[in-house]
Parts: structure tokens; sequence; C-alpha cells
């Protein structure tokens, strides 16, 4: 498949170097077409890997990955073209993370938005899926370094869109039974709320290297 992803940092480069090992096509988009580290990953990765701006890295995936800051996903997707995301599934790995010049962590939006919901709003012709959000990027594309079951989630509108991510996953080494369907977009809410725990479990472990294990009496 060609996958195309808006963000050059570590998230959009680990998930890039995983999907091309996969067999997968990718563009890494990032604002200029002369971004040094997208053009040194795509150096680094072989022969299925491209760097391009976030418009090219949109026409050219079938489904397209949004692994730009929260903050500035709206900004990013807009520079890619609505147009050019129409009818395709976009992938949403971003989380609001705002912080202050003393180091505090708060979210915007929060509570009765996400980004999700407003890149779904952003793109009406284009079917929006949440995940991967709650886990560092290793984990993302490595999910047996953690030990025993643990969870991944999966929120949006579209029950194709949502089968197309979690098959993804699959190939990712998520088993299917531990990808979750929290429903609607509107559970990229929680799912984005969860970062503030998850930054402070980081801060008790001293590391990223965990997962949430999720267990039901039936």
């Amino acid at each position: 498949m060609r996958i195309g992803i808006i963000g050059t940092g570590t998230v959009g480069q680990t998930l890039g170097s995983k999907l091309v090992s996969l067999g997968h096509e990718v563009t890494l988009g990032s604002r200029g077409k002369d971004n040094p580290a997208a053009l040194d990953w795509a150096q680094r990765s072989g022969d299925g890997a491209h760097a391009g701006t976030f418009a090219e890295a949109a026409e050219f995936g079938e489904l397209v990955v949004n692994a730009t800051s929260g903050t500035v996903s709206l900004a990013a997707v807009e520079l890619a073209g609505p147009e050019r995301l129409a009818g395709k599934t976009l992938l949403d790995v971003s989380n609001p993370l705002v912080f202050s010049p003393e180091g505090e962590v708060t979210l915007d939006p929060v509570n009765d938005d996400s980004i999700g919901e407003r890149l779904q709003r952003a793109l009406p012709d284009t079917k929006v899926v949440k995940a991967l959000n709650t886990v560092n990027n290793a984990i993302m594309v490595d999910p047996g370094s953690v030990p025993g079951p643990h969870q991944l989630f999966v929120a949006g509108q579209d029950a194709d869109a949502k089968a197309q991510v979690k098959a993804l996953l699959v190939e990712f080494g998520w088993p299917a039974e531990d990808i979750l369907d929290l429903g609607g977009i509107d559970a990229a809410r929680s799912l984005e709320m969860l970062m503030p725990f998850w930054l402070r479990l980081m801060r008790h472990y001293g590391h990223a290297d965990f997962n949430y294990s999720i267990r039901t009496a039936r």
C-alpha cells in the first residue's frame, strides 16, 4: 500500500521505517520539500521511502497518517490540502499537549473536544481514525517489547476505515483481540486525556516502555 505520513519527527520516522520494512511505500511529508530530517530518513530507509511536502504525502497515500504535534495538526492538514485527503483514511496519532515554560503539561483541546474530532470536522470527506496515541513510538511498532497481553484502542466514525487501521496494526504485531474499538471519533477525547496520566506513569517508572492492560470479569 502507498502510505503518506504528515510529520517528520520521531513518531513519523518510526512509523515510516516500520511500514517500509513491511513492504509498504511511504512518503514522509514536511512543510518544505528540502527538510533535512525527511531527506535523511528517506536516504537511510531504502527504495520504498520518499521525502516530500505535506501536500505530496497526502496526495501519495492511499492511507495517510497524521504524526504531527496536536497543537499544529489542523494547520498541517490544511497545508496538505483537504481535497487530497478526501475519501481516504486519516490515522491520527497526535496528542494535544501544551507545555508551559516551567514544563507543566496541559491539554488543548480537552474534556468536550479533541484533536481527532477537530480533524474530522475540518475534513468532512475524510475518514479520521484515532489510534496509537496511548503508547510510545517504539511500542507502536513493536508491541511484543512489553510482555503479556496489553491493549491498543481505535475510535472513528467509519467502520471500514477502522478495519483498515486495525489490519495495519496487526501487521505491526498487535493481536487483533487486543485492539479495542471504543466507538465514534468522540472517544478520542478520553484517549487524548490519558496523556497526563501516561506522563505520570513515565515519571514513576523512569522510562516509557509500558502500556495499559485492561482486565474484565466477563
